[in-house]
């Protein structure tokens, strides 16, 4: 299957996207455009894909890890460091979310391009689906996201977080406010049928 590699572009970086993996598209390169991070950070990369936003944050962070449910994204996330000379500020774990970190790790920022589509119960049965597909109302993943990250994030750090309108984001903003995080919507980017891009970034 890796003849049908894909190659994508991100200023100065390429990224080559096997067909199991998500392809970056409209929110992966907004979420990059606004990453908001200072040097030397440790960075948490949560379903990293091919891994773009962890490569781009790795420019400044002194380690990434990148995380993902998919086998083949892990792989093709870690060829893509190697592709773009970052690999050694960078780790690749699979795993559930949260579930193959360290209880005692904690991070300063937290990468989270969630799947945010509501989907019927078979979409979520391929790995390509999996990166997409939300539930029925495009909440499973990121409701579960909201209760287990702070955990992992140092009391002085912050968290972005990708969803679209269509996981109603008014109902994410108050789910964080409900548990005490400060939320604010950084970026957004409207798309055809009356869906908006949102980027918010979560502190404790």
């Amino acid at each position: 299957m890796r003849w049908q590699t894909k190659k994508v572009f991100f200023n100065n970086y390429v990224f080559h996207v096997w067909p199991e993996v998500y392809e970056p598209a409209e929110d992966s390169f907004l979420f990059a455009e606004n990453l908001n991070m200072k040097n030397g950070e440790n960075v948490l990369d949560m379903g990293t894909g091919c891994g773009i936003l962890g490569i781009v944050a790795a420019d400044k962070a002194s380690r990434v890890v990148a995380v993902d449910i998919n086998p083949y994204a892990v792989l093709c996330a870690k060829r893509n460091a190697k592709l773009n000379n970052v690999a050694e500020k960078m780790c690749f774990i699979q795993g559930d979310l949260f579930t193959p970190i360290k209880n005692d790790e904690r991070f300063d920022l937290i990468l989270f391009n969630a799947p945010y589509l509501p989907s019927e119960p078979c979409e979520c049965e391929t790995w390509l689906g999996r990166a997409w597909a939300g539930g029925a109302d495009g909440r499973t993943i990121i409701d579960r996201f909201i209760c287990e990250f702070p955990r992992y994030l140092k009391t002085s750090g912050h968290a972005l977080l990708m969803q679209s309108t269509l996981a109603d984001v008014d109902k994410t903003l108050e789910f964080l406010h409900e548990k005490g995080l400060k939320a604010t919507v950084i970026a957004e980017c409207n798309l055809p049928l009356f869906e908006t891009l949102t980027l918010i970034q979560i502190r404790l």
